[in-house]
């Protein structure tokens, strides 16, 4: 069901790779709510081709960004500004780690790798909302999502440095949170999401298991990637005026939880 929450708003949308992937779920359903996008990824994902069919159907424009380069980010908001004057959302769903890519074991991380993990996953949404301040492209109580995960607080071994990543991209939110809502009122959220089954996700070591345990935790389940669209529909509307520098959990009850009666039953049985 749809309720015009986005009528006549503009936004941005970075890391749209494929159909099950969250920031292409969350483009497809602002468009539903009405409003008008930019997709954004980076050259090679481009080449891949699926981001143009997506575009098509809901008539946005592809402008090619790696959000590590500032001077590319500059040119995306450059040519946003000139089709949209002002934006009035921005949703930055973007994550790697060669570290993870390589299997290579968390105490014998290359910090090569390590710094690149950062700039792309974390550091990049602070060059993006710089750019975005400098050039005053944002709308008054505009509204900036970024997509986390629960390691930036709780440990999960085979999440390496990502998990550092995620902590870092959360405390970029809540400092420019402040900032922001000073100047103009724009809020600045996270939404730390269930494992969710995307090519990317799918892609971590043990993916199979980080989402059947969350799944098995979580009263009411895993969320998944339509879950979080409509969690981001929400939070770009004005329904959230008064939400800025949090931390959002949509994650069927998973970071709340201890220990569930069903993991705790399978552990019965396999004691028996």
């Amino acid at each position: 069901m749809n309720y015009n929450l986005l009528k006549d708003k503009k936004g941005i949308i970075f890391g749209a790779l494929d159909s099950n992937s969250i920031a292409w779920k969350v483009a497809e359903r602002c468009h539903e709510e009405g409003a008008s996008l930019i997709l954004s990824n980076n050259r090679l994902a481009l080449r891949l081709g699926e981001i143009y069919k997506l575009s098509e159907k809901i008539n946005a424009s592809v402008i090619p960004a790696d959000v590590s380069d500032v001077s590319d980010i500059e040119n995306l908001m450059a040519e946003a500004k000139k089709e949209f004057g002002g934006i009035d959302f921005i949703l930055h769903s973007v994550g790697m780690s060669p570290n993870v890519r390589k299997n290579i074991p968390y105490p014998e991380i290359k910090y090569d790798n390590f710094v690149k993990t950062l700039d792309v996953s974390a550091i990049s949404f602070h060059k993006i909302l710089q750019v975005a301040w400098d050039m005053d492209i944002l709308n008054e109580r505009a509204s900036v999502l970024a997509l986390s995960y629960i390691a930036a607080q709780k440990t999960f071994a085979s999440y390496s440095d990502m998990a550092q990543a995620k902590a870092l991209l959360e405390s970029i939110a809540r400092s420019f949170g402040y900032h922001y809502g000073l100047r103009k009122g724009v809020r600045i959220n996270t939404i730390s999401q269930s494992p969710t089954k995307t090519t990317a996700g799918s892609g971590v070591k043990g993916f199979s298991a980080f989402y059947n345990y969350a799944n098995a935790m979580s009263p009411i389940g895993n969320a998944d990637a339509d879950d979080c669209a409509d969690v981001c529909v929400m939070m770009f509307s004005d329904l959230s005026k008064k939400i800025t520098m949090q931390n959002l959990f949509v994650d069927g009850g998973f970071s709340s939880m201890g220990i569930s009666e069903k993991l705790f039953e399978f552990y019965l049985e396999k004691d028996k």
